[in-house]
């Protein structure tokens, strides 16, 4: 009966964030006259968001594993000042440099995984502490000012679209729209149902329990419809952004992480139970190190996107971006003591986050209001988790 409730809790808990972000966009899209469904303002959410959606994907790993990383908004600032010595400054090419940007984020990132993980000491503490290292380390490097632009490429891939490759078709009254943006949008709907129906033909293998056909079907009829506004939205202003193919590949990339690989699956049994994970034989030390490595990278990818965003690298960049990371991973459906989350749900978490912010910024909404909704949600998000893990238990 527990497990039975348990399992019943999880799902409402999985369930609810997507109910919820579809209530939120029907709100504001009610709220803005349908200004917020407009093509080239669903662009501007996803390329404006695009770092703090980067950012949640390693943040969901952590807090799976039952820590926290208060230090990826100065780590953000540093390797995007590191990009832009190396690109202005040094003048070295932006591959290049962009992959030795990714190196020394990594090089971050192992630094705090030793310290929390050979070392012993929290990620509380070694994470605020690097919070304060990397940003002082910031202002080092720039010398408390900004340095661009930055070369072509890299303000493409922050701010620019897909070319038209198979050029436009007529949609009817929405006018033309983009063919080759249409077809990846026909191939991601293929790949998401493909994905759902063959894992539950495997659970249904195995015995075990699913949901009901008709909740699947509305499923996945849902999230299909998601697919085909928000493509189609984009395909009729500028085509597919740079910057939403690089999520989608790191979304695919994660989510198989998490679900297929045995790397994925020690991160839960490290969150949700450490001791049960050490008996079976888990070097807890070397996953809890590579996490934070992991972190380190994507906040350096994060931190070439949002510099080149701005075309600057500036000492103020990645201010709270630890905050929206975070809350994004809770809002997301993460646990607050470890071993439950998904990297689509830490994405939906932080499109909520976007999307709030973008609908209150459209009806002109001041922003002490805007902070006052966001912690309102994540409080709720979080009471919401404990909620259902205290029915579970009952």
């Amino acid at each position: 009966m527990t497990a039975s409730l348990l399992g019943r809790s999880l799902n409402i808990r999985q369930s609810g964030i997507y109910i919820a972000f579809a209530l939120i966009v029907v709100l504001f899209s009610i709220l803005t006259d349908g200004a917020l469904l407009q093509p080239q303002n669903i662009s501007n959410i996803v390329v404006q968001n695009s770092y703090i959606l980067i950012l949640s994907i390693g943040m969901i790993l952590i807090i799976i594993a039952g820590h926290i990383d208060l230090s990826v908004g100065s780590v953000v600032a540093v390797t995007g000042a590191i990009a832009a010595v190396l690109m202005v400054e040094y003048g070295l090419p932006w591959p290049l440099a962009l992959v030795l940007t990714l190196i020394a984020g990594g090089v971050i990132g192992a630094w705090q995984g030793y310290w929390i993980a050979y070392y012993g000491i929290p990620a509380f503490i070694v994470t605020l502490a690097g919070m304060l290292l990397f940003r002082a380390l910031t202002l080092t490097v720039l010398g408390n000012q900004g340095i661009g632009p930055f070369p072509d490429p890299v303000r493409t891939l922050s701010n620019g679209f897909t070319d038209g490759y198979l050029g436009n078709i007529g949609l009817g009254p929405l006018g033309g729209a983009d063919l080759f943006s249409l077809i990846i949008g026909a191939l991601v709907i293929t790949g998401m149902v493909t994905t759902q129906w063959r894992a539950r033909t495997a659970r249904l293998g195995y015995h075990q329990s699913v949901e009901p056909f008709a909740v699947f079907l509305l499923k996945l009829l849902t999230a299909a419809a998601v697919v085909v506004v928000v493509v189609v939205q984009l395909a009729r202003f500028k085509n597919l952004p740079w910057v939403l193919v690089l999520l989608a590949l790191l979304v695919l990339a994660y989510s198989l992480l998490t679900t297929r690989a045995v790397f994925g699956r020690q991160i839960y049994a490290i969150g949700g139970n450490l001791q049960a994970a050490q008996l079976s034989g888990i070097n807890v030390r070397q996953v809890v190190f590579w996490i934070f490595v992991n972190m380190g990278v994507l906040a350096a990818l994060a931190g070439v996107i949002f510099a080149g965003r701005l075309n600057q690298a500036g000492p103020t960049a990645g201010n709270a971006f630890e905050l929206d990371a975070i809350a994004a991973a809770f809002i997301g459906g993460a646990a607050v003591q470890g071993g439950v989350g998904k990297v689509v749900g830490a994405i939906t978490g932080g499109l909520i986050m976007g999307v709030i912010n973008n609908g209150m910024s459209l009806i002109g909404s001041p922003s002490e209001r805007v902070m006052l909704v966001k912690g309102i949600v994540l409080l709720a998000a979080v009471a919401f988790d404990v909620w259902t893990k205290r029915r579970a238990t009952r």
